[in-house]
């Protein structure tokens, strides 16, 4: 798993049929660097997150083919002061 914060939601108008309802957040890793994960949960920006990748992220869609390779699992809970 990979720990990352929600930059924002990427907006595309035209994508393929088998990609499932949700969003595609911009997602920027923990250490550097930058993903687009698939979002089932309804993050926001500035959220904590776990990203899964792989056929792991692919196979959580039941019954279809999904095209997505990252996959957000989980939403952190981070404590207020």
């Amino acid at each position: 798993m990979i720990k990352g914060r929600v930059n924002g939601k990427i907006w595309s108008s035209r994508h393929v049929d088998t990609l499932p309802g949700g969003a595609l957040l911009e997602v920027e890793i923990d250490g550097g660097g930058r993903l687009i994960a698939f979002d089932p949960l309804g993050c926001d920006a500035g959220e904590a997150v776990l990203v899964t990748q792989g056929s792991v992220a692919a196979a959580f869609f039941k019954g279809r083919t999904a095209p997505v390779d990252a996959l957000i699992i989980g939403s952190i809970d981070e404590k207020t002061k």
